[in-house]
């Protein structure tokens, strides 16, 4: 896995969770911002270098640096944004969501290796699916089972 991949997937689809991560983060900024899909199926946009220094002028006074770091550093660390930043047309955007600049080869492979281990990750930690319950047998059916297992087998 030392080369990056070479066909797209397109635009990556923000889930319900993408936009519940985006919702914390623009609940704390003064106005929302576009570079954060807004409803599931917007576009997962890869952040420009340096964009977190963007979103602090625009934090509310009674939200903290440290929440909306955390909060941003959950969204980026998410499979969907590492599988939208490998992607070979990648670019990273600006606080507004345009376009600004390609991803490097470098930053694309690392966010590869990244994706592929959250998704290696999330396979071994699914739960095994959960056993299935015996029929619920009739009462004429649990006599019957009753008197058959009381039956001994022939010997030849």
């Amino acid at each position: 896995m030392d080369k990056p991949w070479k066909i797209s997937r397109g635009p990556i689809a923000a889930t319900e969770l993408d936009v519940e991560k985006a919702n914390a983060i623009n609940g704390m900024l003064i106005r929302p911002v576009g570079v954060l899909p807004a409803k599931p199926g917007d576009p997962v946009l890869p952040f420009a270098v340096g964009l977190f220094n963007e979103l602090r002028p625009l934090l509310k006074p009674e939200a903290g640096v440290t929440t909306l770091r955390r909060a941003t550093a959950a969204y980026v660390h998410c499979r969907r944004y590492y599988f939208a930043s490998a992607q070979p047309d990648s670019m990273r955007h600006n606080i507004d969501g345009e376009p600004v600049e390609a991803l490097s080869v470098e930053d694309r492979l690392v966010a590869q290796k990244r994706f592929l281990s959250l998704k290696q990750s999330a396979k071994a930690e699914a739960p095994e699916p959960a056993p299935v319950p015996p029929p619920v047998l009739s009462k004429n059916e649990q006599i019957r089972a009753a008197l058959l297992r009381g039956r001994k087998s022939p010997v030849s």
